[in-house]
């Protein structure tokens, strides 16, 4: 009998820390190679003016007040005791490293924060930086989230990405043997791409040694190149029942080891086009565990090691 049909997040955190993790999404104010004219001034299509961020950099909010702010919430909603510092928004290795050891130091000073993640590009990593965040690693657990969205390139130069799919093999690669957690980000729905291409990442990303995976569902926002040309015809947006199928066959390919940190997206309502049932996390958690329940599969099942 199958008690858990996937390697859920919260189960782990449990596990490894005895009590509720919860974590806190950190703006810092970094910005993106995508944005600032090194790569592209246009960032990725689907990005919007936060960079995925709460937009609390630009409030002047300093990381201790983010943290207290979130602790305060996070605690009374869901009686967590312990929380993971999250730089979300926009690229968080993309500066100097005296910069970011004063930012990651900002946020693990506080005594309740046990985990480090740290959202950023593939192409935006090397040993120095690596060697930086490895050092966190001897107080606290350490993500590393690589956002890669799709394993084809043609669909990375379409949604305007900057980088290739083996920029991020080589991250992995570098990454590895630190004792630093990989999450590969990855985005159901893309434009272009078949059931087959979505699942082909699946199946890959199964056996490049990664820790953990988001699976986001693709959402389009206010004042993004991906609005313009999703009102203008050029694109749709998946419904609620074909991303829930496509998720489900995602995860029986996936290794049952990988952990699970997300399973569709959550865009702020105020900046949301499409989908509508976006809106709606819960019920689309639950109808992903229903189906999985009632086809009796798994993550995994479909897995087979190359």
């Amino acid at each position: 009998m199958i008690l858990r049909r996937y390697n859920d997040f919260n189960s782990y955190l449990r596990k490894r820390f005895g009590s509720r993790v919860q974590k806190i999404t950190i703006d810092a104010g970094f910005s993106c190679p995508n944005r600032d004219g090194t790569l592209s001034s246009n960032g990725c299509i689907y990005c919007d003016g936060k960079g995925s961020g709460t937009g609390a950099a630009g409030r002047a909010e300093s990381i201790k007040e983010q943290i207290q702010q979130a602790k305060a919430w996070l605690a009374a909603r869901y009686k967590a005791e312990k929380f993971i510092a999250y730089f979300q928004a926009f690229t968080n290795t993309y500066a100097p490293r005296d910069t970011l050891r004063k930012r990651y130091d900002e946020a693990v000073a506080d005594s309740e924060i046990v985990g480090l993640a740290i959202g950023t590009r593939p192409d935006c990593i090397d040993e120095a930086r690596l060697d930086l965040i490895e050092e966190y690693t001897a107080t606290h657990m350490v993500w590393v989230e690589y956002g890669l969205q799709s394993i084809h390139n043609r669909t990375l130069k379409k949604i305007n990405r900057g980088h290739t799919f083996e920029d991020f093999v080589r991250a992995v690669r570098m990454t590895k043997g630190r004792n630093i957690l990989i999450c590969a980000h990855v985005i159901v729905g893309l434009p272009g791409e078949s059931t087959d291409d979505i699942l082909d990442t699946a199946t890959v990303l199964a056996d490049l040694g990664i820790d953990g995976i988001k699976i986001h569902s693709l959402y389009i926002l206010k004042e993004t190149q991906l609005a313009r040309l999703f009102l203008a015809g050029g694109c749709t947006a998946l419904d609620q029942e074909t991303h829930v199928e496509l998720v489900v066959e995602f995860l029986e390919r996936l290794s049952p080891g990988i952990i699970v940190q997300r399973l569709t997206g959550d865009p702020e309502p105020s900046a949301l086009v499409a989908p509508e049932w976006a809106l709606n996390k819960q019920q689309t958690l639950s109808l992903i565990h229903k189906t999985l329940e009632a086809r009796e599969t798994w993550q995994g099942r479909l897995y087979t090691l190359a």
